[in-house]
């Protein structure tokens, strides 16, 4: 996990204080970073993710809490010094709305001079007009019972929302088997800092990789610190 040593970093920044991470799925970060001493709380809205990330804490004795919540309607009582939105899970607020609600709601449950971190993708249009020639092979693998999985990605991006619509054709021992959504909003770079700044959030430190790398023209990601 190469996200996991950067998050670690920053969270030591508050080591003794009160940690939130939206999105967090099945807990990939929330049980690891608590493993390391930090008290964090977990949200996500998907209740089948939240189960799996609960099952895993109590396997581990791992005491988190865990909250079922949509992060555009966040309400919780207590205030936070570090919120955090990993794994470029900003992509799914799908229009300015939505990602400007998450903003509100992370200001109100953050306390003053705490820290907001985040990180997404840098949109790479070259890549993308690549992308939509056709099929793409992504990723191919054998299941335990000896099946061949092959996924197959194509990709078009629409202008006027700015979600790139991504499929992935999943292709088991040579026949069609499903499709799976995966479609995602792109958050230019101009944009993002915008946005941040119009929410009041005053942008520390903006790296191009995990590894605090300068971001450039050609970063893979945008990586966000911000404080309140």
């Amino acid at each position: 996990m190469v996200d996991l040593p950067f998050y670690s970093r920053w969270l030591n920044k508050k080591k003794r204080g009160n940690i939130l991470e939206l999105c967090c799925g099945t807990g990939r970060l929330t049980i690891p970073l608590a493993q390391e001493g930090y008290h964090i709380t977990g949200v996500d809205n998907n209740p089948s993710m939240l189960k799996q990330a609960k099952a895993k804490a109590n396997k581990l004795n791992v005491p988190i809490r865990f909250i079922k919540a949509d992060i555009r309607a966040l309400d919780v009582p207590e205030m936070y010094d570090i919120i955090f939105i990993p794994f470029n899970s900003i992509h799914h607020l799908y229009n300015n709305q939505d990602f400007f609600s998450v903003l509100i709601r992370i200001k109100k449950q953050l306390k003053r001079n705490g820290y907001f971190i985040f990180d997404c993708f840098n949109p790479d249009i070259h890549y993308i007009i690549n992308a939509e020639k056709g099929e793409q092979v992504i990723a191919g693998y054998s299941t335990h019972d000896g099946r061949n999985v092959v996924i197959k990605q194509t990709m078009a991006y629409e202008n006027t929302t700015q979600i790139n619509r991504i499929k992935w054709h999943y292709f088991i021992n040579g026949k069609f088997d499903s499709v799976q959504n995966m479609d995602m909003r792109l958050f230019f770079p101009k944009e993002l800092d915008t946005y941040l700044n119009i929410h009041g959030f005053k942008i520390i430190h903006k790296f191009g990789g995990f590894e605090e790398e300068i971001f450039e023209n050609k970063s893979a990601k945008q990586i966000f610190v911000c404080k309140k």
